[in-house]
């Protein structure tokens, strides 16, 4: 996949993340639900290791209450693209 379609994809995603967060009461229940499916899209998205710590991160900032304001997958995006892309450019 594009990395930008990624980024678009990513961006879909956290978006549904919000919405559990601004929903109260439903939010909470639906996030038994999202947390999952979150997760595991991450190690779809995302191969590898950095896949699979991404994915549990995923989880866990979508189970706990109040976390879900953060972009999860748009960070992971920066972190594949931006700050990885940097940092192999550095070691040669």
């Amino acid at each position: 996949m594009n990395k930008y379609k990624k980024l678009g994809v990513g961006l879909l995603l956290d978006a549904l993340g919000f919405v559990s967060f601004i929903i109260p009461g439903v939010g909470e229940f639906s996030d038994i639900i999202w947390a999952p499916i979150s997760g595991w899209l991450m190690t779809k998205l995302y191969a590898g290791k950095a896949g699979k710590i991404a994915g549990v991160i995923a989880f866990v900032e979508e189970a706990l209450p109040g976390f879900d304001v953060i972009p999860t997958f748009t960070l992971m995006w920066f972190y594949t693209y931006v700050f990885k892309k940097e940092e192999s450019k550095l070691k040669t």
